[in-house]
């Protein structure tokens, strides 16, 4: 129930991951919070990306090892992961009970602000201590691509929750979202094309973990097109048809569904911005060390940056909520941010690539272990690298880079020593268990300071 007052020492608009995190947080200090979102309480995350397509990778993986895990029973866990419910659609309710019972106001509705210390929902105002945006994001699409929109592409919502497989498939992007779900389908056998404009996949991780991702992809019938972009889209002529997509390098793709993952965009209009004096650069948000964009304005989340992560919102929310109750000495830690893709083989990474730490005048040099020619890599028959960054003058972790089995829980050893600056020396002089993951980065470290000492 919504209380009678009106006044709250912290209004949230936007109830995702970092919405959720900052009013939890804020209600666990003792302060009065109202929260706001217009469409699902919970966000993205747990209805139509990371839950829904975890869950899906989970049961391509059996299905692709010969077990019994259809569609139909691959769709239906998907949606118990999302509802736990017997409804059609996604129920969000507990999220909403869960806030209220924290003493939450949770109210359905549009929000903005209202000038300094104002948050309008409909015809309501409420007066704020601060206010924390956490609005999330949303599917890119592009506009200059001629047809694209007749065909009424798929983004990771329909990519997520469709009943039926389709026929075949045109992944526009090969992020992280584009390689999962290629999987995904390319495991049920629906014939996939992965079109990309970088020369490789996943383009931000480490070159040995596209290349590794790649003869995956392919390895599980994904066609790659890479160094190509969609300059046009014939929509199917007969209902039963396929999409032609034509690409930049002269030739074309045919799927009978297209789905976008180039990106994600943070929805900033009709958040009343001009009210509290604050403009946008280039269509972004640029908030302070503190998180602050205006006197008392905070932003949290995929609105926040400087990546897009569910546990980074989770983060930002929190050190919002924190910052915006009066710690003054608090500053955010966003130079150890882990990134893991949940493909097979798995890619993790956390800090900066070599080349990005000498661009930052750092003295960086880098070194290599491979997975495959591990005790690790023998006993599950699997390829994969663990590549690490040291920064050779100061002798610690700036940069690590994972390919292969379990890497998504290993790299966290690397962001604990980013974020506390463990000599490298301590690293290396670190018992790792035999044989994992964990132990082949070992061997790494011990490489990389016997080579420095």
């Amino acid at each position: 129930m919504m209380p009678a007052m009106d006044r709250f020492d912290l209004v949230v608009i936007g109830a995702g991951t970092a919405g959720e995190a900052a009013a939890n947080y804020a209600l666990s200090k003792g302060a009065s919070v109202a929260i706001a979102d217009r469409a699902l309480f919970g966000g993205s995350c747990p209805f139509w990306a990371c839950m829904p397509s975890k869950a899906l990778l989970h049961a391509a993986a059996v299905h692709h090892g010969g077990g019994d895990y259809p569609w139909r029973k691959a769709s239906d866990f998907r949606d118990y992961m999302i509802n736990r419910t017997k409804t059609p659609e996604p129920d969000d309710s507990g999220h909403v009970r869960s806030l209220e019972e924290a003493g939450a106001a949770a109210i359905r509705g549009s929000a903005s602000l209202n000038g300094p210390g104002r948050v309008r929902i409909g015809d309501r105002v409420l007066e704020a201590g601060a206010v924390i945006l956490a609005v999330g994001s949303v599917s890119r699409t592009p506009t200059d691509v001629p047809g694209l929109a007749d065909a009424n592409p798929w983004s990771n919502v329909e990519g997520t929750a469709t009943r039926e497989l389709p026929r075949s498939l045109v992944i526009l992007g090969g992020g992280p979202t584009g390689v999962e779900l290629a999987q995904v389908y390319a495991r049920y056998g629906v014939p996939t094309t992965l079109v990309h404009p970088r020369d490789r996949v996943h383009d931000r991780e480490h070159p040995r973990s596209s290349a590794l991702l790649a003869e995956g992809l392919e390895r599980d019938g994904v066609t790659l097109r890479l160094g190509a972009r969609a300059t046009s889209v014939r929509p199917r002529r007969r209902k039963d048809g396929p999409h032609l997509v034509e690409l930049s390098t002269g030739d074309s793709a045919k799927g009978h569904e297209i789905l976008v993952a180039i990106g994600r965009d943070v929805p900033l209009d009709g958040l009343g911005l001009d009210s509290i004096g604050v403009k946008l650069e280039r269509g972004r948000l640029t908030p302070d060390d503190r998180l602050r964009v205006a006197d008392n304005v905070f932003i949290a989340g995929d609105a926040a940056g400087p990546e897009m992560h569910t546990h980074l919102g989770h983060y930002t929310g929190e050190a919002a909520a924190r910052i915006a109750l009066g710690d003054r000495e608090y500053r955010p830690f966003l130079d150890a941010i882990p990134r893991a893709t949940y493909t097979d083989p798995e890619t993790a990474s956390v800090g900066l690539l070599v080349g990005q730490a000498k661009q930052r005048g750092i003295d960086a040099g880098e070194w290599t272990a491979d997975i495959g020619a591990s005790a690790r890599g023998y006993t599950m028959e699997a390829e994969g690298h663990v590549t690490i960054v040291v920064d050779r003058r100061k002798r610690v972790l700036v940069g690590a880079f994972m390919a292969g089995p379990a890497v998504s829980e290993a790299i966290h050893e690397c962001v604990l020593a980013i974020r506390a600056r463990v000599p490298l020396a301590t690293l290396a002089d670190t018992i790792h268990a035999f044989p994992t993951v964990a132990r082949v980065l070992g061997t790494a470290l011990i490489d990389a300071d016997r080579e420095l000492t």
